[in-house]
């Protein structure tokens, strides 16, 4: 089967006063319809080689790759109005933090309509019942009260499923997933997952799962690349992860608590200089 998203040797830099800065250096992977984890530290450039895959990288930035394809569509040489078109309809990114990334002053529910009526040529009233449906299905218990509620009227969690909703509404065929789970507790992590997980698996989407929680990856994810200063230093199967050969990875791996040991203080991380080359 065909990949679904193709992404060699992808660059993003950004200009500053001392020069480029390469926030992404020779990316390159593949996906299948399966659930792709992404995972580094902040800074090493996960944010955004999804940012760059969804057309959403500022301005100033240069985007270069020799290939950028979804779907057989080369990305970079798209026109807008099709890149646009793509963006929100078949592929979607869930950003980070719902309190910066929803609209505060429209409602939860007419920023899913908004979203949906914007791809697809659906009344009001139709759009609105998918909309409620949506919300069901991200598992908030009542659709219709928090259809009508702002951002700031909704937990982190329930706004956090409430973007969920927004991104799936039109039904994309490649979900970026941002840190989804990071301003969540444990419990409500488990449910978003498990939402992810079932959406994965009755739609066949692709989904790159973006984090820094190397334990969660290795348990929902199938496949992880490990990124350090903008490039992949390994990549390998999810459930191989505690078995990874870059030091990298496993100072990461050894940075994290263990329950029932005994290791204070915990390891550092120690960076060596030919990690970034």
């Amino acid at each position: 089967m065909s990949a679904l998203l193709t992404v060699e040797d992808l660059r993003v830099c950004f200009p500053t006063r001392t020069g480029m800065v390469e926030a992404v250096r020779g990316v390159s992977f593949a996906l299948g319809r399966e659930r792709l984890g992404i995972v580094g530290e902040s800074g090493s450039g996960k944010s955004q080689t999804g940012r760059a895959i969804m057309g959403l990288t500022p301005p100033q930035a240069q985007v270069t790759a020799r290939t950028l394809s979804f779907d057989g569509i080369e990305l970079l040489s798209a026109p807008p109005k099709l890149r646009r078109s793509l963006r929100g309809k078949r592929i979607a990114m869930i950003l980070q933090d719902p309190k910066y990334s929803l609209n505060p002053v429209m409602s939860i529910g007419r920023q899913i309509v908004e979203t949906l009526r914007e791809h697809e040529d659906v009344s009001g009233a139709e759009a609105r019942e998918r909309a409620l449906e949506m919300l069901a299905a991200v598992q908030i218990r009542d659709p219709k009260r928090v259809f009508g509620l702002y951002p700031h009227e909704v937990s982190g969690g329930m706004g956090q499923r409430a973007m969920i909703a927004m991104m799936l509404v039109a039904g994309p065929e490649l979900l970026i997933a941002d840190e989804p789970t990071s301003a969540l507790d444990v419990t409500v992590q488990l449910e978003v997952l498990s939402i992810l997980d079932k959406l994965v698996a009755e739609r066949g989407m692709g989904l790159i799962f973006v984090s820094h929680d190397l334990r969660l990856v290795s348990s929902f994810c199938d496949r992880v690349l490990v990124m350090y200063a903008g490039r992949i230093v390994e990549e390998l199967a999810a459930s191989d992860l505690a078995n990874a050969k870059h030091p990298y990875t496993q100072g990461l791996f050894n940075c994290m608590p263990v329950i029932g040991a005994d290791r204070h203080p915990l390891p550092v991380l120690e960076r060596k200089p030919e990690w970034a080359l």
